[in-house]
């Protein structure tokens, strides 16, 4: 209530729909005393990467969201974190050991064994 008592307009009836000024407004009131310069574009940006991490979320729907022509602009909102690119390597790095124990078949009749080791770097 201390910006009520700061701003008694806020309590003014009837209430209206915030729109875009009023909204920018009350984000240099609030800015003003807290001493920081958030604005509604921060919002936006905040409101897109939580809605982009929501596994449940498709990230089409997020595009649309925010109106986006294009969905690899849409993909910005989605950095992998820390731990997340930590699995992926691990996993990445099990599928290989585990392709390189597997003995490949022999080659088909008529190719030559000695140019298909070149091709593809495998001893047949």
């Amino acid at each position: 209530m201390r910006v009520a008592l700061v701003y008694p307009e806020v309590l003014d009836r009837p209430w209206r729909p915030l729109n875009y000024p009023a909204a920018r407004a009350m984000f240099n009131r609030a800015n003003s005393l807290l001493g920081t310069n958030w604005t509604l574009h921060d919002l936006r940006h905040t409101a897109a990467y939580r809605l982009a991490r929501d596994p449940k979320m498709p990230l089409t729907d997020v595009q649309w969201v925010l109106g986006h022509a294009h969905l690899s602009t849409t993909q910005l909102y989605l950095p992998a974190d820390r731990d997340e690119v930590i699995e992926h390597v691990r996993a990445h790095h099990a599928r290989r050991a585990k392709s390189a124990e597997r003995v490949p078949p022999p080659p088909a009749a008529g190719y030559n064994r000695e140019s298909l080791n070149n091709l593809f770097g495998t001893a047949w």
